[in-house]
Parts: C-alpha cells; structure tokens; sequence
C-alpha cells in the first residue's frame, strides 16, 4: 500500500517539476506569463529609457538644491523600478535611467513634468470662490505671477517643497462605500502653515486650490481645520486620477524646475553576452550541485535535486509575478539563496545521518532529523529575512532590489527544503529504497580542538583586517581615495560617440572598450547603445582635459569618427549621498533586529553579540580585500557586502544551534570547551559542504563571466572563504570567551583538565 503511494507521490512530484519548468521557459499565454524571457530586467541586463531635464532658470543652481532634486526623483521613479538612476550630468542637467521599458513619451507623460506646485486660498477680490466646475475637471482663473510674486504677496500659503508625501489610493467612507483620494503628509513647518490656513479657511468658508506652474490641477473642499499636519483629498474618480494628482504633488515638491532636454531608448550596460554567460554559469553550477548532493548524501542527495528544479522554476515564476527587476544584485540574491537551498538539505541530512547511527530505522531517523534540523534552519532563515524586510523597507536602489531577491528566495527555499525535499524523500522511502546504505550513517569522529587555537585564529584575523587599514592608508596617499571607487560612487565622464556605422555590443567590447581602457588604466567602463541610432555612451571614471583629447584623437584615428559627433560631460555619482546613507541606517537596523532576534531565541545575549562581532569580521576581510587587489568598488560593492553578511549570520547560526543544544546535554559530562569544539566538528561537514556549493556556483561565474560579472564574483568568493572560517575558527571560540569571561549569578564547573568556567544559572537552563 505505501508502495504504490510512494510511487504516486513521485510520478505527482515529476508532473508539478515538469509543469513548472515548462512555465519557467516557456511560460503561458501570448505574453509568456511566468517565464524567464518575461522577468523585468534592470539598465545592466537589458537597458531602458534615459531622460535628461535641464534646471529652467539663470545662474548655476546650488549643490544642495541639485542634491535634494536628485534624491526625490530617485524616490518618484522607483515607483517604476527600484532599479532605476537618478544622477546629475554637468552643472544643471538630471539624467534619468529607467530599466525594462521602451517607450519614452510614456513615461515623460507618467512622469509628469517637474514644475513649481503651490497652494492658493480660494476666493477673489469681492471674496468669491475664484473656480468653476467645468464636468471633467476645475478650472482657475490664470495666475500670470511668478512663483516668488505669489509668496511675496501672501497669495501661495504652501508651495510643493512643504508636502512630504503624496499618495493616491482607496479607501471606505463613513457610509461604508469605497472612495478615491490623495493622502497628504506636510514638513514640520508645512503643517503648521497649512493648519493656520484651514482654520481660517474652514471659518471663513473658503476653499485651498493646488497649482502646478499655473494650471488649476485640484480644489480640495476645507471640512475642517487640519492640525496634524495630514490631509486627504477625496473625489477623485477612480485610482488612475488619485494617483496622477499625487504623481503631481510630488514631483511639484522638487527644489528646482525642470524642463526635458532630450529622452532615448538605451541599451544594455553589460550586453548580451553578459547575460547568456550568466544563464551558462547558472546551470553548469546547477549541475555540479546536483552531482555533488547525489554522491555524497545519495538518496537524499537525489530528493534535494528534485526539490533544487522545483525551486529554480518558482524563483524564475515569482520574479515575473510579482514584477521584480532583475539587475546583477539580484542575481547576487539568487545565488545566496540557492546556497541557503542547499544549505537546509545538508543540515536535514547530516541530522538523519546521525539518527542511522544511533541505531534507529531509516524512517524513524528522516522523521527525527528533519524535526532537529528545524530550529537551525528556521532561525538561520529568519534572520536573514528579517534583515532582507529592513533592506527592502529602508534601502533604495540596489539595495532594495537585492533585497527583495534575497526575501524571495529564502521564503521559497525554506518551503521547498521543509515541505518539498520531506515529501519526496519519504515518497523514495515508501517506493523501495529503503537500505541504510542508500542514506548513511554519520561516523563518529573526535572532537577537534579548535578552542586550543582560536589566540592564533583572533590574531590571525587582526592581522588581516590591520593590513586592509594600512592598505586603504596607502591608496589614500596615492589616489586620494581610500578604495578604487567607481562612477557608481563618485561619479565619471559620459561620452557620447557617434560612429559611422550601428556597431553591436561584442565589437565595441572588442574594439572600442579596450581604447577607453588604455587611456583610463581601469577596465570599468559602462556602455550604452542608443536605439536606433549609431551613438553609444561610454561612462568612465573622471577624464582630465588632456585625457579627454587623448580618447578624441584615437577615436578619429581608429574609426573614423568625426570630431564634432563625440561630446563629453562630467556626471555625479548614480549611488547619491542620502542613498549611501539609506544603506547605512538600513544595514545598522537590520543588524540591530538580528541582534535582538538572536538574543530572543537564544536566551543569551552573548550569542548575538558573537554573532554580530563575526558578521562584522567578515565584512572588514572582505573590504580588506578591496584595498589590497584594488577591486572596483561600484553599485555591486553593496550587493556583495550584503551577500556577505546573510551567509555570514546563517552559517553562525547553524553552530550556535547545536551549541545550544548539547547544553543542555553533554556538559552533564564534558567540559565546556569540550562541549563547544564537539559542537563545531558536529557540523564542520555542513559547514564545509555549503561553503563548497555556494562557492561552485560563483566560481562558475567567475570563470564564465565578462570583466564586470568577475569583478562581482570575486570578492563573493573571498566572502564565503572568509564565512567559513569565521564560523569554524572564531565564533564559537567567542562565544566560550564571553561566556567564560562575562560571569553573572553563576557557579563553577570543572571537569577533566579543562581550566575552571562558569555558567549562568539564570540564562543558561
């Protein structure tokens, strides 16, 4: 009976594989819903539109103004991808890169015009209501002032700089039916201004219009005077209006007033070679996992195979389901969490393996390990989602789209190591296969004295991340800049050449790159086609004048280009002040939520101060490693470090859960030191293991990748070395320091030849 059972399971589990591959490539309908060809892809995988607005005014506009500008168009245009750029070009340009669309008058029309939007009492000069309702919309009277005239005067009470946010949406009114609006949130000062005017307004029975560069855009009735600095105005027709009116406001609340100077469809920044290369790498490192998993755990092995297909198909529907963009990050995200994939099925199985070697049957031990493996890969999973939802709410740009990968795929990966591999393993199980020799048993191996070295490992560890101070030093005395930023961080030279002929990304790979290259000394150079023309844009660090006639000079010479048809402009940084700054205050909160969540599970703050001081190691080895090979330090630079710090605090996690575990257990009998470096070796395999199938896959792109996809991988790899070894080496050496050290309410146990220790009778029980 459980035979054929199993073998219904199995043929059931095939058909869903099958299915969802199926949908995973080819996806359904005309649109190919669900496959991988419909996944919205970032300006580094398949280009998009850029839109460039000039500042309208005399005289050179402020840094600050600029700066300002830049960071609330970044906010507006995510709304269309989080992916997309904002970064300034020259003294009085904005440029705007918005990946995965084609249609650039579309979006100038979503977009909306950048102007001046402010807030005039309603009445006129004999104290009428200076409006009419036209029956599609409000119409003013024409206000020819100036914007500064009207404040001057006392006509504007606000203008847009004083709304901090505008948000179309619905909701349910008193009478229980559903409505359309705009919720307001208004400055500190804007609140208070605007509290005055309602008051007096609603007294007086006065209505406040809201005016975009003089067009009469909304009418909002005063109900009442509004003191909490929030407003809502309802009416609108459906969701489409409430959201262009807010569209309005904020780009109303922008510093300076923009107009378009010019828009273009443009190309890939890493081509398509990029990509194929990256979809090459995948799959090969796919394979080598599926191999790997199939000798070394073998029936089990087999089961996590199945479940891996099964979760690559989901990744490839849910990315396209829930319209994330998919950029390098992303992809970063993927690859961590398919080593998370990998890493609950090593942990499940080891656990079964140990459960054989007690003696137990095959089936009591898939029952016994998958029920011990949880609390690891529960709390392992968690964390790192937790600090994923911090990334994802507080960060912008890379940051966020990495994020949302990385929140994905954990989510995917727990259901499918839980759920997935569990029903196809006791589906193998009732089929037949049913040998001990198909699943394992553990051998039993002596503890490894790690403890004994871990003075060496602590000061091997300084030592590295010593040197990668001394080499930031160094860089700062010879470059000015302590790593090799690129123009992601401190922003370049844009060429625009236009060249004789529609050249395809491989020949200026081939031919034009390497002249960009030669005069720069830096193999990061970006590059853009422009649709349907022959011009493409070259972004590079900053070019001095000599170096910008040098590049002049070869390209006239090598390919004809004429003179007049290349121009060059400086452009700032694509990752701006406040967004570096949104990462930082996103990485400490997330940090700070892992602490607490650590602390919480395992009732012992020492675990999560552990956890954070190893987490915090591998980032200053892995940034020591930037200094010292001079790696380029662009947009990816924030992706890798993240990556880094969610394999970092998984891979703690898992030693600290067995740490926790034979707590309660083996210092009946052993010391405490014993306990830890038993509790290490216990999992050394699976710490070996998932090191070892993380790594063949960015190995794999490493070896396959362009310039820029090695650049990225590179210091990946260093990363899940350098997550190894702290994971073995110095957390749990720590953790005994700390709680050796740190004594509270304790008393003393002393066993064999290990020195005298405490444990704390009121955390430790």
């Amino acid at each position: 009976m459980k035979k054929g059972k199993g073998l219904v399971t199995l043929v059931l589990a095939l058909v869903i594989m099958v299915a969802l591959g199926y949908v995973a490539i080819w996806g359904i309908g005309t649109e190919k819903a669900g496959s991988a060809s419909s996944i919205k892809q970032g300006l580094d995988l398949a280009g998009g539109v850029s839109i460039t607005y000039q500042v309208v005014g005399e005289g050179k506009p402020s840094a600050e103004d600029m700066n300002d500008t830049i960071y609330k168009l970044q906010k507006r245009v995510e709304g269309y991808s989080t992916e997309a750029q904002v970064y300034q070009e020259g003294d009085d340009r904005i440029n705007i890169e918005i990946p995965g669309v084609t249609d650039a008058n579309k979006i100038l029309e979503d977009l909306g015009r950048p102007g001046t939007l402010y807030f005039i009492v309603q009445t006129d000069a004999e104290g009428n209501q200076n409006y009419s309702y036209t029956g599609t919309g409000y119409t003013g009277y024409s206000l020819n002032k100036t914007i500064d005239e009207l404040i001057a005067d006392g006509s504007a009470i606000l203008t847009g700089t004083d709304v901090a946010s505008a948000q179309g949406g619905s909701f349910t009114n008193s009478m229980g039916n559903a409505e359309f609006g705009v919720d307001l949130m208004f400055t500190d000062n804007g609140g208070k201004i605007f509290a005055d005017a309602t008051t007096k307004a609603f007294a007086s029975g006065e209505s406040i219009g809201i005016y975009y560069d003089g067009d009469f855009i909304s009418v909002p009735s005063v109900n009442a005077a509004i003191t909490n600095g929030k407003a809502q105005i309802t009416g609108m027709a459906d969701f489409d209006a409430a959201e262009k009116l807010a569209s309005q406001i904020r780009i109303g609340g922008l510093k300076l007033q923009l107009e378009e100077l010019r828009s273009n469809v443009v190309g890939a920044q890493l081509g398509a070679e990029a990509i194929s290369t990256s979809l090459k790498a995948a799959f090969i490192g796919l394979i080598l996992i599926a191999v790997f998993m199939i000798v070394v755990y073998r029936v089990p092995g087999f089961a996590s195979v199945l479940a891996l297909i099964i979760y690559t198909s989901l990744i490839v529907i849910f990315l396209d389901m829930f319209e994330i963009t998919l950029t390098l990050p992303g992809i970063a995200g993927i690859i961590l969490s398919i080593g998370m994939a990998v890493d609950a099925n090593v942990i499940i199985f080891a656990r079964i393996r140990e459960e054989i070697a007690t003696g137990k049957s095959v089936r009591g031990s898939i029952q016994i390990g998958f029920e011990k493996a949880l609390s690891a890969i529960v709390d392992g999973n968690v964390t790192t989602l937790i600090a994923a939802a911090v990334l994802g709410l507080k960060g912008s740009g890379t940051v966020k789209g990495f994020a949302q990968t990385l929140a994905l795929g954990i989510v995917l990966s727990m259901f499918t190591a839980l759920v997935i591999t569990r029903i196809i393993l006791r589906a193998l199980f009732d089929a037949g296969l049913k040998d001990v020799k198909l699943y394992g048993a553990a051998k039993e191996r002596p503890a490894i004295n790690f403890l004994s070295k871990k003075k060496i490992f602590f000061s091997a560890s300084i030592a590295v991340i010593v040197l990668g101070f001394v080499f930031m030093g160094v860089n700062k005395a010879s470059t000015g800049k302590i790593l090799n930023y690129s123009l992601d961080f401190v922003g370049g030279t844009s060429t625009n050449v236009t060249f004789n002929e529609d050249m395809d990304l491989a020949k200026i790979d081939s031919e034009v790159v390497p002249v960009f290259s030669g005069i720069t000394g830096d193999g990061a150079v970006q590059v853009q086609k422009v649709a349907g023309t022959n011009q493409v844009i070259f972004k590079t660090r900053t070019l001095a004048v000599s170096e910008r006639e040098a590049l002049e000079n070869q390209l006239v010479e090598k390919f004809g280009v004429s003179s007049e048809l290349i121009t060059a402009e400086t452009i700032s940084s694509t990752i701006s002040s406040e967004m570096k700054s949104d990462a930082i205050v996103a990485v400490i909160i997330a940090t700070i939520c892992m602490l607490i969540y650590i602390w919480f599970r395992f009732k012992d703050i020492r675990f999560a101060t552990s956890s954070v001081l190893a987490l915090l190691h591998d980032v200053l080895v892995v940034l020591t490693f930037y200094a010292v090979a001079k790696v380029s330090v662009g947009s990816t630079f924030i992706a890798c470090m993240l990556t880094i710090v969610g394999y970092s605090i998984n891979a703690t996690i898992v030693i600290f859960d067995r740490i926790r575990e034979n707590l309660g257990t083996m210092l009946k009998k052993d010391s405490l030191d014993e306990m830890v470096n038993q509790s290490i070796t216990q999992t050394l395999s699976r710490s070996i293991f998932t090191s070892l199938t993380t790594f063949i896959m960015v190995a794999a792109l490493f070896i396959l990748g362009v310039t820029s996809i090695r650049e990225f991988a590179l210091p990946l790899m260093v990363g899940i070395i350098c997550g190894t070894y702290s994971s073995v080496c110095i957390t749990g050496a720590l953790w005994f320091v700390f709680k050796t050290k740190i004594k509270s309410d304790s008393k003393e146990i002393t066993k064999g030849n290990s020195k005298k220790v405490t444990v704390n009778t009121a955390k430790d029980k």
